[in-house]
């Protein structure tokens, strides 16, 4: 088995203050404890309520129940972790007499979403299972998983009488179905069952979809993601990321050159500037080119379900290889797209299939770029019994909100990892395993300096390693008072440290242009920087032209209002124009000026 380089710290370590913090606190109070929503989640098992419409609803529990124990590993909170017991104890309950735990019958099974429930099934209970404190229980969760996995392999495969993978769903060739991937091999590294290995293997035998084998698509280079057979952006991620998972297991280099390469592709092809994905509704379609297109009112672009399966990937493959390119690829979407979904203010949102505004749920589930407002859809809706409803990009924004602090400090062999710097406590155990804490105040993206002091008892060497995002001009690092070679990327620093030691590093950001067919966006540090009607008085498609002196832009930081990251006044010929971070634009998307550009009109 593969070991990861970068290892998560122990539940609870991290202790972060400011905008990070607070988005994870929003949506635990605003979702994630909220038992009738989780209630309603495990009744669509026991009603088999998909069998009506083919319907999705069942993917609601796993989704969100993952968010919720990555929220629980940095915030653990009891009343958390009671309501996520009692809720897989409940969904357990649901199980058939042949293992079955679906919200289709068996009338209906192996069709529509049905696998794709099933999928989000095992991921919901194994994510619990990874935080549950009742050994007891857990044995429950392996044996309820085991007997759902053993009914599928008795079903699904290449043998006579069963069915391919790929005939389970009608859509997208079954790329939706083989998905399912990934839970079967986390299910395997917890038995050690060799069935499920296999069956794992099979399905990757089976190519990831009809019309096409994406792994040998995805090593052989001679297409973009956006010229596979289907391009469904957040269901071919999650393949890849099954993909990566096997490799973990088997160690075939195949499969981990094949997700590298397919990683590749997607930034180079489909990642625009805020982070995201799918300028066509929910698919690959060459955004990285596309994104500066004008769109009709309403188009439907870069869905929440992208962003965070995006940085689901990216974050995989940072703590298998170490590679900084991954964590500059995460903070991008955490700062702009993810952040920007967030409904911070519980607006309506446009509901199509009701054609009309509906109250608002935590997440907005699209992306806008160019002279949109947001809030123009719920994705993944579907109603319950009882009237009310949900949506998928709802369930899954919680596991990249939690999954971004998470990420900002690792444990190594030889010390720890800082990828991102956020003010407040880290706490955890040095290679030797005495206990230290690591004090921080400021934070690297919006401040552009933090200071860390190390309280420790005895002194230690081990190596800290610092990255400086590839954004920083001119980075400074400091070990008490005295100033290091800094570069952008990580930086490794080995000593033997003490208690009391400081550090202190300096990621100072300037605003920049970035062109593509004739629009500019402007970038600021990890920000990207928009224009928001609400925040305005003139028209925001207006053109303009900035002044540059010496080679730079000029303008005037601001003073942020509450909820932005930063404000600043481009002096242009026509005037001083208006821009702040991309997140904090268009949150009152129901107001009549709500339109918002990352993408303008600059001459």
């Amino acid at each position: 088995m593969k070991e990861y380089r970068y290892n998560y710290l122990e539940n609870g370590s991290q202790k972060y203050r400011g905008l990070t913090d607070d988005n994870v606190m929003f949506v635990m109070d605003d979702q994630l404890k909220n038992k009738d929503l989780w209630q309603k989640f495990v009744d669509v098992f026991a009603e088999k309520s998909d069998d009506k419409d083919n319907g999705w609803r069942g993917e609601y529990f796993g989704k969100m129940m993952r968010g919720a124990c990555l929220t629980y590993k940095y915030r653990p909170d009891e009343e958390l972790y009671d309501i996520l017991f009692k809720t897989v104890k409940s969904l357990l309950e649901t199980q058939d007499g042949f293992g079955r735990i679906t919200t289709y019958s068996v009338d209906k099974e192996f069709n529509g979403w049905d696998m794709w429930v099933r999928k989000y099934v095992i991921v919901g209970c194994l994510y619990f299972y990874g935080i549950c404190r009742d050994d007891m229980f857990k044995a429950e969760i392996l044996s309820a998983m085991t007997k759902h996995v053993d009914y599928l392999i008795s079903k699904i495969g290449k043998e006579n009488g069963k069915i391919s993978i790929l005939d389970t769903s009608m859509w997208y060739g079954g790329l939706n179905s083989s998905s399912i991937l990934e839970p079967i091999v986390e299910l395997y590294k917890l038995t050690g069952e060799r069935r499920f290995i296999d069956f794992a293997k099979y399905i990757l035998s089976e190519g990831g979809c009809k019309g096409g084998n994406l792994i040998e698509l995805a090593l052989s280079g001679e297409k973009m993601p956006f010229q596979y057979p289907e391009v469904k952006a957040y269901e071919m991620m999650s393949f890849f990321e099954g993909a990566l998972a096997y490799y973990e297991v088997t160690g075939e280099e195949k499969y981990f050159d094949a997700v590298t390469k397919f990683a590749d592709a997607v930034l180079k092809s489909d990642i625009t500037i805020i982070g995201s994905a799918g300028c066509t509704h929910e698919l690959f379609d060459n955004s990285a080119e596309k994104q500066t297109d004008e769109v009709q009112v309403g188009t439907i672009m870069q869905e929440t379900c992208v962003t965070v399966t995006w940085m689901r990937l990216q974050e995989r493959l940072l703590r298998l290889t170490g590679n900084e390119m991954y964590a500059e690829n995460i903070e991008k979407s955490a700062y702009n797209a993810l952040n920007g979904s967030l409904n911070l203010f519980n607006n309506e949102q446009f509901c199509r299939e009701e054609e009309g505004f509906l109250p608002g749920v935590t997440f907005d589930s699209y992306s806008p770029l160019v002279f949109q407002p947001r809030g123009i859809g719920i994705g993944g809706f579907k109603k319950f019994d009882d009237g009310t409803y949900y949506g998928c990009c709802a369930c899954i924004g919680s596991a990249g909100v939690s999954l971004f602090p998470l990420a900002s400090v690792y444990k190594t062999s030889d010390g720890f990892v800082f990828d991102y710097f956020h003010g407040g406590e880290i706490d955890s155990t040095t290679p030797s395993g005495q206990k230290i804490t690591f004090n921080a105040l400021g934070d690297g993206a919006i401040d552009g300096k933090c200071e860390i002091t190390l309280n420790l008892c005895e002194n230690e060497k081990f190596t800290l390693s610092l990255r400086v995002p590839k954004w920083s001009v001119n980075p400074k690092i400091a070990v008490n008072g005295e100033e290091m070679p800094a570069k952008c990327g990580y930086n490794e620093i080995e000593r033997v440290w003490k208690n009391g030691d400081k550090i202190t590093i300096e990621t100072k950001a300037e605003l920049k242009a970035v062109t593509l067919n004739g629009k500019t966006t402007f970038t600021f540090g990890a920000f990207t920087i928009a224009r928001d009607e609400e925040k305005e008085v003139g028209d925001i498609k207006e053109a303009f032209t900035p002044v540059i002196e010496n080679g730079k832009l000029v303008y005037e930081m601001q003073k942020p209002n509450k909820g932005e990251c930063v404000r600043l006044l481009l002096k242009t010929k026509e005037g001083d124009v208006l821009l702040t971070d991309y997140a904090s634009c268009g949150k009152h998307w129901c107001e009549k000026r709500n339109r918002i550009s990352a993408w303008l009109n600059v001459r």
